[in-house]
């Protein structure tokens, strides 16, 4: 009976061991099913212009992709001119289901495929090209893997209208208790685009109301009685908004607006909040048609997204300055402080070394060892920073650059015109501020504290 006993144990550690041999060697087998699918709807065309490379132009979703058994799924987003994907080309990787694609990105594809926004014939400069989800488990070079049904997605590049390239500060504004500088100003400015009567603004809201008025004035403003999307001048007609950074885009062609989420900013171990943010908002620079922000960075890598979001970000996998969504393409980085633009429309970008203005000194949350509370630049003003909902206790307050000393300001002479005199702290009383420092005249720089 023992020796039956060890038999049996002998048997079962075989067994067992065959088991654990066998696990090795498993092999994922996707299973025949046509649930794997993109499920978004797709526009009939997509029109392509300059003007809004930087915006979305479609986020495509799909289905899980069902390998058989439990396991992590990666998926590429993968796109072809010839459409039977013998050129195929990633546009993006992720473990969710979704990735995005912007005009700026339609637009290389359509050029790539031969059409031309400036055409010598007066046909409509159409042209397609194809879109697929590749599901796979394990490395993306040897794995398992099964695709998506095919999408066709129908173009149209189109050249600018009479509006010119140029983009200029436009008559019109946000005002309301929503927009930055509430009910009355200065209102948050709209700029022109290349298309005829169609303006657009880049701003972050908080819970309240809005309307549009011109140059900063009362009369002719326009809201929105219908909540429709039409603009109109009827009696209660703010417009109700939440919390959040917008662009806003009026089309005075038929008087109709939209508002939509949209930010770019910067994410990943380099940055302030690290790879899982909220990411570095950049502002946009209507001189450059840019965005940008300056900002402190560690050493590590960082990436380029839009709200906060997976799929669509961009990094630069050459390091040649012009940013493309492939495989290990963060950018890496050292300590510093760092001027960030990118042009999402041409995909060029830059991080240049640069000097941030900060508020030091016995009345700022981090005394006098800092570091010090950062000013933000005004991009479509060279020269004006601003530090808003500053908090101060009773004490005081100088300002320099890169949280050093060496390029200090004070007042010696509260006069409001800042210099770099001995003994000239600033004195200041507990309350919340808006700080403006003006280096427009270097001449005569001067401050306020509102």
């Amino acid at each position: 009976m023992k020796n039956f006993k060890i038999l049996t144990l002998f048997i079962l550690a075989m067994v067992g061991l065959n088991s654990c041999e066998t696990d090795d060697d498993i092999v994922f087998i996707a299973q025949e099913s046509g649930e794997f699918v993109i499920t978004n709807t797709l526009l009939p065309e997509y029109i392509l212009k300059s003007s809004t490379g930087s915006n979305l132009g479609e986020r495509f979703t799909w289905s899980n992709a069902d390998f058989g058994v439990p396991t992590n799924v990666s998926y590429d987003l993968q796109r072809s001119i010839a459409g039977d994907f013998s050129d195929a080309v990633l546009v993006g990787t992720t473990t969710g289901n979704e990735i995005a694609m912007i005009i700026g990105q339609m637009m290389t594809i359509a050029t790539e495929a031969g059409l031309d926004a400036n055409p010598s014939t007066p046909e409509p400069n159409t042209g397609a090209f194809s879109v697929r989800i590749r599901a796979y488990a394990g490395n993306s070079g040897s794995a398992t893997e099964v695709f998506s049904d095919v999408k066709t997605i129908s173009v149209v590049l189109q050249e600018a209208t009479s509006g010119g390239s140029e983009i200029t500060k436009s008559t019109w504004g946000i005002v309301g208790s929503a927009a930055p500088n509430g009910w009355d100003g200065p209102d948050a400015p709209f700029y022109t685009t290349s298309e005829s009567n169609v303006i657009a603004a880049y701003v972050t809201l908080i819970d309240g109301q809005i309307k549009f008025r011109e140059n900063n004035s009362w009369g002719g403003d326009f809201g929105d009685i219908d909540m429709d999307g039409v603009l109109d001048q009827e009696g209660d007609n703010n417009i109700d908004v939440t919390a959040g950074t917008y662009k806003i885009t009026i089309d005075w062609n038929d008087n109709t607006y939209t508002l939509e989420k949209f930010y770019w900013g910067i994410v990943g171990s380099a940055t302030p909040n690290g790879w899982d943010g909220p990411d570095t908002k950049l502002q946009y620079d209507f001189n450059t048609d840019s965005f940008k922000t300056v900002v402190q960075l560690t050493d590590g890598e960082l990436k380029f997204r839009m709200n906060d979001t997976w799929g669509g970000d961009y990094g630069d996998l050459d390091l040649d300055g012009i940013l493309d969504q492939e495989n290990e393409n963060n950018i890496k980085v050292t300590a510093g402080y760092y001027l960030i633009t990118a042009n999402f429309n041409t995909l060029e970008y830059s991080i240049e070394p640069t000097e941030i203005w900060g508020a030091v000194g016995s009345s700022t949350p981090n005394g006098w060892d800092g570091p010090d509370s950062k000013f933000t630049p005004d991009f479509s003003n060279p020269g004006i920073w601003t530090l808003k909902n500053f908090t101060l206790k009773d004490g005081q307050i100088k300002f320099r650059t890169n949280d050093a000393w060496g390029n200090d300001y004070g007042d010696l002479e509260l006069d409001g015109v800042l210099d770099k005199e001995n003994e000239n702290n600033i004195n200041v009383t507990a309350r919340t501020y808006t700080t403006t420092l003006d280096f427009s005249d270097s001449e005569k720089p001067t401050y306020s504290i509102k």
